[in-house]
């Protein structure tokens, strides 16, 4: 099945100039979901992850089944302030100011095999803070997956673990 055709854009989403890539129908096609999940469940198995970690908010969509379906375990990477216990948090530059993601003090540990997913993979900012972060708990980050890669932004290029995508746009 080619997921790609499961997969909407939307021009000038959130702002003008933007095309969006929408894995909403793809979560609302049964058989393009269990598709995508079982491709990446099936390219993330070679890394033989004891978790994955999901990015706000889609990433949690795939990294979720994907983690049951490899039968590992699963946690979250998420905006500053939305995790609750002892967080542990990571500051990257954004084109104009700053982000912040954190995860749970206690989500991994260290030497743990690990690979962070998510749906989409631009210019591979938010990626890369999750990487670091995972880093920080002495997580041994094995790879990272993403449904969708935008190769015009070359995201790709900033990461410094394999990377895998199931769909690609060159444009």
């Amino acid at each position: 099945m080619d997921i790609k055709n499961h997969i909407r854009t939307i021009p000038d989403f959130p702002k003008p100039g933007i095309l969006y890539y929408d894995i909403s129908t793809l979560l609302q096609h049964k058989d393009a979901w269990k598709a995508t999940v079982d491709q990446m469940a099936e390219r993330i198995s070679k890394y033989k992850p004891d978790m994955l970690f999901g990015i706000e908010s889609r990433g949690f969509l795939v990294a979720a089944p994907v983690a049951y379906a490899l039968g590992c375990g699963f946690a979250m990477i998420r905006k500053k302030e939305k995790l609750p216990g002892e967080t542990i948090a990571y500051t990257y530059a954004l084109e104009y100011g700053t982000d912040t993601i954190e995860i749970q003090a206690d989500a991994t540990a260290p030497g743990q095999k690990v690979v962070i997913v998510d749906d989409l993979l631009a210019t591979g900012g938010t990626m890369t803070a999750g990487i670091n972060l995972l880093r920080r708990l002495d997580a041994d980050v094995k790879a990272a997956a993403c449904i969708i890669e935008l190769d015009f932004l070359k995201g790709r290029d900033h990461l410094d673990v394999p990377f895998d995508a199931l769909v690609n746009y060159s444009s």
